[in-house]
């Protein structure tokens, strides 16, 4: 049961960063892409960049802040997973630039959205 709360409470953070996203003009070009690494949440681009996005979805009154999960590790392992996706991936668009970005999203109790921070340049 915590781990269908835990999905299910991903899978929002990942559903209001997408629609965040596409309302500031980014085309979705995968989403939990899995590698030998990890999964990759979002990636999107426009015409200069395309933005590998970790997500972290954290219920209001959380501990630890969305935006603090990401840390060092976290960074690398997101790094390589990228790095693996622009092997695999062929049929990718080809931009000029490369960004990894994290959102963060806080929801209350009921699944409505409390908070959302959009770091562009991450790490």
């Amino acid at each position: 049961m915590v781990i269908d709360l835990r999905q299910h409470l991903g899978r929002l953070g990942e559903r209001l960063a997408r629609e965040h996203l596409e309302r500031l003009g980014y085309r979705m070009v995968a989403s939990n892409y899995r590698t030998r690494f990890g999964e990759l949440d979002l990636i999107v681009c426009d015409e200069t960049w395309l933005v590998f996005v970790e997500v972290k979805a954290r219920r209001a009154g959380a501990l630890e802040s969305a935006l603090q999960a990401v840390h060092a590790t976290k960074q690398r392992r997101v790094r390589a997973m990228a790095a693996a996706w622009l092997v695999e991936a062929t049929e990718r668009p080809r931009s000029r630039e490369l960004r990894f970005d994290v959102v963060g999203v806080t929801v209350d109790r009921d699944g409505r959205l409390v908070r959302l921070d959009h770091l562009e340049g991450a790490f």
